[in-house]
């Protein structure tokens, strides 16, 4: 398939780099605007692997998020002053944007100047994350919504929302999340002694990901279980480290290794029982993705849609909400206590569950939009 596509996005993610060389291959041409080269608070490298990349023009306004679950963190804000003059300068047929902001709007007018080009929106966001927006924002996106020939979403709650704001079912399209799988599936998952279970977190260390609670009742069950030996790894850092440092957990062994880069990663999965994501909200959570990938199983909460889509209890993993500690303790019992051999089973169904989420089957997933927005041409 030959099409002049363009991308709008904040920034361009690590583990995003295949899939989007697969799309350009697909595709014949392809230019990628982002905002910036990477936002502050993500410790990435930059790392465009060799794609067609621009840095447009940008303003950048650092604002609270403040979550109904009682989180709050900082949040970077990118206005491109000059997204509609670099795609009027581009021409594409395509203008694929992220978000339902000021890039998307400029998109949009783009549309609307240009009516033979074509509009997708893609909107990273799922109906937990959503939660609390206000109503000038819903009637913002409303109004996007209708201008696009299409939307993306990563997940059926992502659709739920999307469809919710007047979308109609048809332009709506789940895309696959896919991480760089061959570098993930190079390595296997090495089991340690059967003695000690070792739980993996892999992220920032900050309120959102729900790590204090979710710790203080992994210290409880071991506290209850001394017989066992638990050890929780954690790879990566931020704000909470001091606290998490300083929590008493008796029987149970914390670790930090601080900030790992993405090379060193597939290792690290390599090493654990288990990975955890405790988060109080994720649009999707790349990690569920990585870990899968080398075949560990995932102890994952619902508010994430990674996990939402991804994991099967008792089949590759095990699910939760966060915000219910008995929930969560008889869940966390139950991992704990899956015998050796049938956690090997859950290792298999793992990698088996992520066997078609290539790089590859994603980019055909955004080829697929693609030809139906060009086939919606009047």
């Amino acid at each position: 398939m030959a099409t002049d596509t363009v991308i709008l996005d904040n920034y361009i993610r690590p583990g995003y780099i295949s899939t989007h060389k697969s799309l350009e291959k697909r595709l014949g041409g392809l230019r990628i605007l982002i905002s910036t080269p990477m936002e502050p608070n993500k410790p990435w490298p930059v790392v465009w692997g060799g794609l067609p990349v621009e840095v447009q023009r940008t303003l950048t306004f650092k604002v609270p998020w403040i979550h109904q679950q009682g989180f709050a963190e900082p949040r970077f804000i990118h206005l491109p002053i000059d997204a509609l003059w670099r795609l009027w300068r581009l021409r594409p047929s395509v203008v694929i944007s992220t978000e339902l902001g000021a890039r998307t709007i400029q998109a949009a007018i783009y549309r609307l100047i240009r009516p033979d080009s074509r509009l997708i929106i893609q909107a990273s966001l799922s109906e937990h994350t959503e939660k609390g927006r206000s109503r000038a924002l819903e009637w913002l996106r409303r109004r996007l919504l209708r201008r696009a020939d299409a939307v993306l979403v990563r997940g059926e709650s992502g659709c739920r929302y999307i469809r919710g704001l007047g979308v109609s079912g048809n332009k709506v399209f789940i895309y696959l999340t896919a991480t760089d799988w061959p570098f993930f599936d190079a390595v296997s998952v090495a089991e340690g002694p059967e003695e000690i279970r070792r739980v993996l977190y892999v992220g920032q260390l900050i309120e959102r990901k729900g790590l204090l609670p979710f710790v203080r009742i992994l210290s409880r069950w071991a506290r209850e279980h001394p017989g066992r030996g638990i050890e929780m790894w954690f790879a990566g850092d931020g704000p909470l480290r001091p606290a998490l440092e300083s929590m008493e957990t008796d029987s149970l062994s914390l670790r930090f290794l601080g900030h790992v880069s993405y090379e060193e990663l597939p290792e690290i999965y390599a090493s654990a029982d288990i990975l955890v994501l405790p988060t109080l909200a994720d649009e999707w959570g790349l990690v569920v993705n990585e870990a899968l990938g080398v075949g560990v199983p995932v102890l994952g909460s619902l508010y994430s849609q990674a996990v939402n889509d991804l994991v099967e209890d008792g089949m590759n993993g095990w699910t939760f909400y966060p915000d219910r500690p008995e929930d969560v303790y008889s869940v966390l019992d139950h991992a704990m206590q899956t015998p050796p051999d049938a956690l090997r089973h859950m290792r298999e169904a793992a990698v088996s569950k992520m066997l078609d989420l290539t790089p590859d089957k994603a980019a055909d997933r955004v080829v697929e939009v693609i030809s139906f927005v060009l086939r919606s041409k009047s």
